[in-house]
């Protein structure tokens, strides 16, 4: 009995092209189409296993529906005067109505329900005119790349440099609010030492025994006043020379 005529639709029909050279993995897609109502079961088979890994070798094709199966051929050394004798088959069944075991199913499958297409093998290498185009392709790519390169080098360096602004005109307006907190410190220190004076004479002429903790305290209220004017004065000038560092 003659075998049923498949029903999927190859992408190519005939045969299957590589590209060297081959001294990597080369792949070449295969395209099945399901046209039917059905789904439709398949599997890749090929006379040369160990050279090929084909991913996916088997499954459901949906009705309608279309699968890209990569074949992979792997490295080996490329010899011209060499003919390809490997061929690839694309087995095909329409899947049941109640399947549950795609296994199952290929081992029960009667002969005239089965459906195959094959596939020879080509093996081509770039000629020296392609090389040179190929060649010539690769600079452009990379003059292209390198612009976009410098077209982005240069982006981060004005971003930067409006970051720089920002940080500065913070940077001046925390200076006018330090200068006015140190003109602020000073004139209640000013004050503060025109009080202590006042209170010292006081205690002077009332010449009281209890004049040595009103004196300490009074000294040490001075010297917390100092010490924090002193610190505010060293930030101003630390902050002065990141602002001068900047403005080069």
């Amino acid at each position: 009995m003659a075998r049923t005529e498949q029903v999927l639709v190859l992408e190519p029909q005939h045969e299957l092209k590589f590209r060297g050279p081959f001294t990597d993995v080369v792949t070449a897609t295969l395209k099945l189409t399901n046209p039917t109502a059905r789904n439709v079961c398949f599997k890749v088979k090929t006379t040369a296993p160990r050279r090929y890994c084909v991913r996916p070798n088997s499954g459901v094709i949906d009705a309608g529906t279309s699968i890209n199966v990569s074949v992979m051929l792997q490295p080996f050394d490329y010899d011209p005067n060499e003919k390809s004798k490997h061929k690839f088959m694309v087995q095909s069944m329409i899947a049941p109505y109640d399947m549950t075991d795609m296994e199952g199913v290929w081992k029960e499958a009667k002969p005239e329900e089965l459906m195959d297409s094959k596939l020879r093998c080509a093996f081509e290498m770039p000629l020296e005119n392609d090389k040179t185009h190929e060649n010539e392709s690769n600079q452009t790519v990379y003059s292209s790349a390198s612009s976009v390169k410098t077209e982005h080098s240069v982006l981060p360096k004005s971003a930067s440099a409006s970051l720089d602004d920002g940080e500065v005109k913070k940077i001046m307006e925390e200076c006018k609010r330090l200068q006015m907190e140190v003109q602020r410190l000073r004139e209640e220190n000013k004050q503060i030492r025109e009080d202590d004076g006042l209170r010292k004479r006081k205690v002077t002429s009332m010449a009281t025994p209890h004049s040595s903790p009103t004196m300490a305290t009074s000294t040490m209220r001075d010297e917390g006043l100092s010490t924090r004017l002193l610190a505010l004065c060293v930030l101003f000038f630390v902050i002065g020379v990141i602002v001068g560092k900047l403005a080069l």
